[in-house]
């Protein structure tokens, strides 16, 4: 899911200008059969890398939902950069790496900056009190990282001056009026759809996205495996568990109580958790949207609540709508949410974290369903709801 709420970023990346003697200039071609090879993702479908001779091409295939078009960007090593040009008219950006200053639009993107060991590039974010990360919050705090306003309105004067090598966002929808102006003034907007994935390790591979910006991609390759085997080793822990309590999860919004359809990134993890999600058997795209008086037929007596909106409280759940106080898991206030776990300045940890670190949300949905098994762990994002 994405801070401000999020689930909305955007990404900006400098055009290179190649200045060289004609006579050490060569035109590369942007493809050619014999040096081309392929990176292939395990999971995520939204990026490709491809690597030739003598550069790389990254893709985004699809940065927001039926998106009809897909953006390529010629990422080419500082070091050859004098003696390759390109047809600028083949790419949506040409970038130099490893980038050296960085421009991210969502919370969820600051994740891998920081497990690659790269925050310190990050010189501007729209809506700084959001994130929660205690050592990007040290930068912010001493002025290392500018305040870009919102990110329906970015500061484009401030990003502007600040001139980052690249700008990472996400679309809804391609149209963009911010982005526009920050293309037209020759700083590439790379389009970031990890949020569009199907599946939670599927969003973490994401890390790769950002690995070959900063020419680390083994680095990259290296934590996502880590993050992987953690996640597939819970699943199998929790697999031997016999018993499934019943999950109910989301809550009312004005008439409509919105939760995850069974075919979600959070469903899957209700899934391999080995718990009885109530609306499993869902499909579709999107949360589901149902009255009050179905999802209470239907969970009545469900043993747990997960995730009961933005409410921080059972007093402010209650006090929302006093019907909520009729389901066995408010009675028996077995109700856990990730609302109260936040940064200093109000950020929610889970919008900034659970999308890059799935194995962590997993252990902890395990850990609240099974109390029995990860003896030893400890809830990161989710507390009982008070």
């Amino acid at each position: 899911m994405l801070q401000n709420k999020t689930f909305t970023s955007l990404l900006f990346c400098s055009i290179l200008l190649f200045i060289s003697c004609k006579k050490e200039v060569k035109t590369i071609p942007e493809t050619s059969k014999q040096d081309v090879a392929k990176s292939e993702n395990k999971y995520a479908e939204g990026f490709s890398i491809t690597h030739t001779e003598n550069f790389k091409i990254l893709t985004i295939k699809n940065p927001w939902p039926k998106a009809e078009k897909e953006y390529k960007y010629a990422l080419v090593p500082k070091n050859a950069a004098s003696k390759i040009t390109l047809n600028k008219d083949a790419f949506d950006g040409i970038i130099t790496i490893p980038i050296e200053n960085i421009v991210v639009t969502s919370t969820t993107h600051i994740p891998a900056l920081e497990l690659l060991n790269v925050e310190e590039t990050l010189i501007g974010f729209p809506g700084t009190d959001y994130v929660s990360s205690e050592k990007t919050r040290t930068r912010i705090d001493n002025q290392e990282i500018r305040e870009l306003g919102k990110n329906e309105g970015i500061n484009t004067e401030v990003l502007l001056e600040l001139q980052p090598d690249v700008v990472i966002g996400f679309g809804i929808d391609g149209n963009n009026k911010t982005f526009e102006t920050i293309k037209k003034a020759n700083i590439p907007v790379i389009y970031n759809g990890d949020w569009v994935e199907k599946s939670p390790l599927a969003k973490a591979e994401w890390i790769k996205f950002f690995g070959v910006l900063y020419n680390k991609g083994k680095e990259a390759e290296v934590v996502f495996n880590q993050i992987e085997k953690d996640y597939l080793e819970a699943k199998t822990i929790a697999s031997t568990v016999e018993k499934q309590p019943t999950v109910l999860s989301g809550a009312m919004h004005k008439d409509i109580w919105y939760l995850p359809n069974g075919t979600s990134p959070e469903a899957q993890i209700l899934k391999d958790a080995n718990v009885n999600y109530l609306w499993s058997e869902t499909t579709g795209n999107g949360s589901l949207s149902l009255n009050f008086e179905t999802v209470f037929e239907k969970a009545e007596h469900a043993d747990l609540w997960l995730s009961p909106s933005y409410y921080n409280s059972i007093e402010a759940l209650e006090k929302a709508n006093q019907h909520y106080a009729k389901f066995d898991a408010f009675k028996n206030k077995n109700m856990y949410t990730f609302a109260n776990t936040t940064g200093k300045t109000g950020g929610v940890l889970y919008y900034e974290l659970g999308t890059a670190r799935p194995d962590l949300v997993l252990k902890d949905v395990i850990k609240i369903c099974h109390p029995g098994v990860l003896q030893n762990y400890t809830p990161y994002f989710f507390k009982p709801l008070e």
